[in-house]
């Protein structure tokens, strides 16, 4: 079935377009609605353009490997005061 490009594919567009040079969907939500657009035709291009993003991403076929090192913290023996004043 075709379906007729709309405003709603616009936004969706133009989100994805931004998120991809650095933008955080809330600033792209507030610059939309600013812009005359309804909360609820934003929400629904975010939660779209989420959507299309999930579905680009690649599927993991390894599992990450987790690595644990422990680390000891350095203790400095702290002069006193006095110390550090007339550097004994």
């Amino acid at each position: 079935m075709y379906r007729q490009k709309g405003l709603l594919d616009d936004i969706t567009a133009y989100i994805k377009k931004n998120l991809k040079k650095g933008y955080t969907q809330e600033s792209l939500r507030w610059a939309l609605i600013n812009q005359g657009y309804s909360k609820i035709e934003v929400e629904k291009a975010i939660k779209l353009a989420d959507e299309e993003f999930a579905q680009e991403a690649p599927i993991l076929k390894t599992k990450p490997e987790i690595k644990y090192e422990v680390v000891e913290p350095k203790h400095e023996a702290k002069k006193s005061f006095w110390k550090r004043l007339f550097g004994r």
